[in-house]
């Protein structure tokens, strides 16, 4: 069997790694193709987990539009499929890049597994364009790979049938294991000599551009001037929009971190020390309870509800007063963590072996 795995940004990496390892410990003829939608924190990404792409199409373009990406993936493709000859093409999550990898392996006729399917908000514009990615590649898969019952509920209401799902956990804390097993050294040696209390935050998501990313700056402002023993950082994303609106506000800030994104296995570490996550991410809501870090979404609604039913995660929007309350409960003490005893929601770490296993039957 012959299987090729598409990606390009950080986040599909850190979970396609452990499908990688697995599918080559278990003997499978494995090529791995990148778009490089985000080159920089992709690159980071390989190097962490040694992953040489056999075919990289390089496509990045400053200021892309996710159009723009997806017509040069739908041009690029073809060619390197027609030179692998797979029995099946992998993709991971709800990029632009899963997306058009999905849709063009459709158009040749070649079989599509889709790692993490199944997450929805019921909105299609949030996140976007993620949330329409996601429902779309679902019915050109030929094997779904649920992380969760209530994802592989999600396939079913759509008609996907019972033959073509699979729960399988969530692969990222297959390859948050396998990070967490090592010492890490900081690029930065303030992150290492970090005392107090750690907030770690992330804004990035396209639907929070503008007032919603000034009102999440406001509130990080407050919470450092309320909690004296308080210290946040802030890996700022490279996207031009993002950067500017923080380094605007939070520049030159005391107990204000703002810093290049981190390593993964930095980040994963850090993570691991905070006291507190705030974060409009999708990854973090997932990683938060194997690292045991409670993370406030600064979002309106998530396609991970696991992630808040277990206690790990709150929905809290981007009011400032919103954030600035929730997360002075946490840190004074008045929220307490999950007990230790409820299980992971998002799996056991062997997803990966578990989704190889499928392909092989």
């Amino acid at each position: 069997m012959r299987i090729v795995t598409v990606f390009g940004t950080r986040p599909e990496a850190i979970k396609m790694a452990p499908v990688i390892r697995a599918a080559r410990a278990a003997n499978i003829e494995t090529h791995v193709c990148v778009t490089a939608q985000h080159r920089g924190m992709l690159d980071q990404m390989l190097r962490v987990f040694s992953i040489s792409p056999g075919h990289d199409l390089n496509l990045m373009q400053e200021n892309q539009t996710p159009l723009e990406f997806a017509a040069r993936v739908f041009e690029a493709l073809p060619a390197v499929l027609h030179k692998i000859r797979p029995d099946w093409l992998l993709v991971q999550g709800d990029t632009t890049t899963a997306f058009a990898a999905a849709f063009v392996a459709f158009q040749e006729k070649i079989r599509v597994g889709h790692v993490e399917a199944g997450l929805r908000t019921g909105d299609k514009h949030r996140p976007f364009p993620e949330e329409m990615n996601r429902h779309l590649i679902s019915p050109l898969a030929d094997l779904n790979f649920a992380p969760t019952a209530r994802a592989a509920a999600n396939l079913r209401a759509e008609g996907i049938p019972d033959s073509r799902i699979l729960i399988t956990g969530n692969t990222v804390v297959d390859a948050l294991n396998h990070i967490l097993s090592a010492p890490v050294g900081y690029s930065d040696v303030r992150l290492e000599k970090l005392s107090g209390k750690i907030l770690l935050v992330t804004a990035h998501r396209r639907e929070n551009f503008g007032a919603p990313l000034e009102q999440i700056c406001a509130a990080i402002l407050t919470l450092t001037e309320k909690f004296p023993d308080l210290t946040t950082v802030l890996p700022v994303h490279p996207n031009p929009t993002v950067r500017a609106a923080i380094t605007a506000q939070l520049s030159n800030q005391p107990r204000i971190f703002l810093t290049d994104p981190l390593s993964y296995p930095e980040f994963v570490h850090l993570m691991q020390r905070a006291a507190l996550i705030l974060s409009d991410s999708g990854g973090v809501q997932e990683e938060s309870p194997t690292v045991r870090t409670p993370v406030l979404v600064m979002r309106e609604v998530t396609e991970r509800p696991e992630a808040v039913e277990s206690g790990w995660a709150q929905l809290v929007g981007t009011s400032t007063e919103e954030i600035v309350s929730n997360a002075s409960a946490w840190l004074s003490g008045q929220k307490s963590k999950p007990a230790s005893s409820i299980a992971n929601p998002f799996g056991d770490g062997h997803s990966a072996e578990k989704i190889i296993r499928a392909l092989t039957l």
